[in-house]
Parts: structure tokens; C-alpha cells; sequence
């Protein structure tokens, strides 16, 4: 059983543990490693553009742990397989599982093409990324028997329909995401193995690169907090998510997004 803490000292600590993150290069993502990276987790970003992947990795290199990237399709099993493999090898164990790497579209359904190319694009990252990198680094925690922590990167759009943008492909996705998330902490759990979503609101981060400019104000304005997060503070939720003080946390989809579901 997962041991709970019996103090603060170290509670948070990511010391000593090796954390796979998809996407990992930038947005998102790279926040997420620096925040891990800080709190003393070896990092292996998982990602298909090395030369953002290499700059993420001399960007974390001052900090002093081991950081290394790996090539990784995470919506072609045999990429995922291949590129799991290879982190094992080097790193020797993985306890923390990011599913970080997603992709967003922003078009009415009855405006895709006929092979509707937008909607699976964004399922096959979003849902079934998730999946597949739950899977083979899931069973290889099961196998380890040391448990783990598995983290799903979500959204608040999970749970609203966005009025100004047509987001449907994102936005079913990511509700599947948070249900998987539900079922895979129902499932893993005898394993000693945690699973929680994280569900971040507007972020200045990749994806946020869609907005138009106009509509900046007007969302701020929705927000309580009345600004955009940071990658970093969606990484600080991934810490505490990662570590020993949420040993007895498993299940839950917690949004992060300046109190925007508030207004709507």
C-alpha cells in the first residue's frame, strides 16, 4: 500500500523519481517538467520535435538531474512501445506518467470535410494518446509493484461548451479523458497506482495561440482572477499530484483556470 506521510518534511519532494512526459517541449508541457525537474525528478520528454525537445532539455539542464528526450508519436502504439522501451533502458523505472501531448481544433462539425479528418486528428492525440501511453507504462508499473502516479492533462472545456469557439472535437475529448481518468483509478488502484486529471482553463501556452487577439480582454474579464495561468502553476498542480502529500488522492479531475467556470 501507498504509504501516507507522517509529516511535511519532504512532502512534496519528487526526489530520487523518473517522470515520462508527453509534450513535454513546450507549452504545457515544459512547464510541467520544470516544475517536476525542480522538485528533484529525473524528466524524459517524449515528443516528435527534437529541436524544441533540445531546447527544453538545455533549459533544465542547470538544475541538475537527468533529462533526456525521446522520439514519440503518442497516437501510433508502435512509436509509444518503442519510445517506452527506450526510457526504461536508460532511466530504469518510471513512476510518474504525464499525459501531456494534445492537439485542439477550433471548427463547427458540419464544416469538416467529409472524412470528418479534423475530429479523429484531435481524438487520436487527445483520447487515444492517453490511452496508449497508459497503457504501456501501466502495465509496466503494475509489474514493478512500486505503484506510480499517472497524470492526465484535461481541460475545463470538459465541462462547458464554449460559446465563442467551436471546439467539439477538444472538448469530447477531454471529457473521455476525465472519465478514463475515473476508470483508470478505479482499475490501477489495487496496483498502487494513482490517476488524476488536470483540467487548466485559458493558459498561456500552445494552444492558446488560436485566440484572437480581441477576445483576450473579453475573457479576462470572465476570468475572477482576471489573467491567463501560467504552464508553471498547472506544473505545481502536477507535483503535488505526483507526490507523497497526495498519496490518498486518486480520481479526481481538478480545474485550474482563474475561476472561469464560475461565469459561465
Amino acid at each position: 500500500m501507498i504509504k501516507p506521510i507522517t509529516g511535511m518534511k519532504n512532502a512534496f519532494s519528487l526526489e530520487g523519481q523518473t517522470a515520462i512526459i508527453t509534450g513535454g517541449n513546450r507549452g504545457l508541457g515544459f512547464g510541467i517538467a520544470q516544475a517536476m525537474a525542480e522538485s528533484g525528478a529525473n524528466i524524459a520528454i517524449l515528443c516528435r520535435d527534437r529541436k524544441k525537445a533540445e531546447e527544453a532539455l538545455n533549459e533544465l539542464k542547470p538544475l541538475g538531474g537527468k533529462y533526456e528526450s525521446f522520439d514519440c508519436d503518442v497516437t501510433d502504439r508502435v512509436s509509444v512501445r518503442k519510445a517506452v522501451a527506450e526510457v526504461y533502458a536508460s532511466f530504469g523505472h518510471v513512476d510518474i506518467l504525464v499525459n501531456n501531448a494534445g492537439v485542439s481544433c477550433v471548427k463547427e462539425l458540419l464544416d469538416m470535410d467529409e472524412e470528418l479528418t479534423d475530429w479523429y486528428n484531435v481524438l487520436n492525440t487527445d483520447l487515444n494518446g492517453t490511452v496508449h501511453m497508459t497503457y504501456e507504462v501501466g502495465k509496466r508499473m503494475k509489474a514493478a509493484g512500486k505503484g506510480g502516479s499517472i497524470i492526465n492533462i484535461s481541460s475545463n472545456a470538459a465541462f462547458i461548451v464554449n460559446k465563442t469557439q467551436a471546439m467539439s472535437p477538444y472538448s469530447s475529448s477531454k471529457a473521455a479523458v476525465n472519465h478514463f481518468t475515473h476508470c483508470m483509478a478505479v482499475e490501477l488502484g489495487k496496483y498502487d497506482i494513482r490517476v488524476n486529471a488536470i483540467c487548466p482553463g485559458f493558459t498561456n501556452s500552445e494552444l492558446s495561440r488560436h485566440i484572437p487577439k480581441d477576445m483576450f480582454s473579453y475573457i479576462n474579464n470572465q476570468m475572477p482572477l482576471g489573467r491567463f495561468g501560467e504552464p508553471i502553476e498547472v506544473g505545481a498542480l502536477a507535483v503535488f499530484f505526483a507526490s507523497p502529500a497526495a498519496a490518498q488522492i486518486t480520481g479526481t479531475c481538478q480545474v485550474i483556470d482563474g475561476g472561469y467556470m464560475l461565469s459561465c
